[in-house]
C-alpha cells in the first residue's frame, strides 16, 4: 500500500518555524517513499452546506490518508477528521494542549504532577475597579512569587512571574478578559527545565534547557540546549502526559522539582524538532513517521 499525506502549517505566521518542521517530515516520508503535499492552512479551507463537508482549495479532489498538523487550526482539524481522515494529532489533541488551562485540568484529574494552579475567573469584559480582591484565597496558597500564565500563548511569551500583591493586580488588571491561570512558582527549576518528545509510548529523545538571566528556559528566548539523559521515571511520565491529551506526539515539559522529581509544566502537540536534532543528533520526525504507518498500513 502507497501512503500518500499532507503536512499543513499555519500561512499566516510571520516566522518559518513551521514551515521547516513541514519540510522535515516531508523529508523523513520520503526516506519511507511515502508521498506528501505541504499545504498551508491557507489552501484549506473548510466548507459546509446541508448537502456536505468539504474542503476549498488545489487539494479537495485528492484526500490523502493521512494528515500531519503543524499548526493549532483547530476548526480545519476537525474538518480534515469529519472527511474521514486521520490526523495527527487529532483536533481533541490539539485543543486541549493550545488551552494550558484545560491540559493542566487533565493533568491534575490523572493525578500526574503539576505546579500548584489556581484558574482565574472568567471576565468577558474590564471591570471599572480591579477584581484582586478576589484572589486572596489564591494569593494565600501559592504565595509570592507566583507565576501568571496565559491559557494562550507560545514560546514562554504569555508567562509572568509576579513578586508581590501590586505586581499581581496590575497583571490581573492587563489579562482581564483573557483567561489565564496563577501557580507556584517552582524556585528549583529557575531557568531550567527539561524537554522530552514522545513518540507513541517511547521517549524518542530528550534535552535539558537553561537560561542564565531568565526565570523560563525557552531556547526562542534565548536559552541553550544540553543533551539529556531521562530516568525511567522522567519517561514515564512524560508518556503519561502526552496519552493524558491522547497525543500521538509531543514535546513535553518537566520542571526540576524539590530532589529533581519532575513536575509538569506543559505539553506541545506540535513541538519543532530542529533544535532537538541540534542538540542530540536524533531525528524525531523519522520515529514519526514509524509510527504513523503503524497507525495506517
Amino acid at each position: 500500500m502507497t501512503l500518500n499525506g499532507w503536512i499543513v502549517y499555519n500561512g499566516y505566521l510571520p516566522s518559518n518555524k513551521f514551515r521547516d518542521f513541514a519540510k522535515w517530515i516531508k523529508h523523513a516520508a520520503a526516506k519511507q517513499h511515502i508521498d506528501t503535499t505541504i499545504y498551508k492552512n491557507t489552501e484549506l479551507l473548510g466548507l459546509l452546506s446541508s448537502e456536505s463537508i468539504n474542503l476549498l482549495g488545489a487539494g479537495r479532489d485528492n484526500l490523502p490518508d493521512f494528515v500531519v498538523f503543524a499548526d493549532k487550526d483547530i476548526y480545519l482539524a476537525k474538518q480534515l477528521e469529519l472527511l474521514g481522515i486521520r490526523v495527527f494529532n487529532s483536533s481533541e489533541t490539539i485543543a486541549a494542549s493550545d488551552d494550558k488551562i484545560a491540559s493542566y485540568q487533565l493533568m491534575a484529574s490523572n493525578h500526574l504532577p503539576v505546579p500548584k494552579t489556581v484558574i482565574a475567573p472568567k471576565s468577558f469584559h474590564r471591570t471599572t475597579v480591579n477584581p484582586i480582591g478576589d484572589y486572596q484565597e489564591a494569593i494565600d496558597i501559592l504565595g509570592f512569587p507566583m507565576i501568571v500564565k496565559e491559557a494562550f500563548g507560545s514560546f514562554g511569551e504569555q508567562v509572568h512571574l509576579v513578586d508581590t500583591k501590586a505586581e499581581l493586580a496590575e497583571k490581573i488588571g492587563q489579562l482581564q478578559s483573557r483567561p489565564f491561570m496563577l501557580q507556584e512558582f517552582i524556585a528549583s527549576s529557575f531557568g531550567r527545565d527539561m524537554r522530552l518528545h514522545v513518540v507513541g509510548d517511547k521517549v524518542i529523545a530528550a534535552m535539558t534547557r537553561h537560561a542564565t538571566d531568565d526565570f523560563r528556559a525557552n531556547v526562542t528566548a534565548g536559552g541553550t540546549m544540553q543533551v539529556y539523559n531521562p530516568s525511567p521515571g522522567e519517561q514515564k511520565l512524560a508518556v503519561a502526559a502526552a496519552k493524558a491529551i491522547g497525543a500521538d506526539f509531543a514535546g513535553v515539559d518537566l520542571l526540576f522539582g524539590t530532589d529533581n522529581a519532575p513536575i509538569i509544566c506543559e505539553i506541545n502537540s506540535n513541538a519543532h524538532i530542529r533544535n532537538m536534532f541540534d542538540c542530540t543528533g536524533i531525528n524525531v520526525a523519522d520515529s514519526m513517521i514509524d509510527y504513523i504507518k503503524t497507525k495506517i498500513q
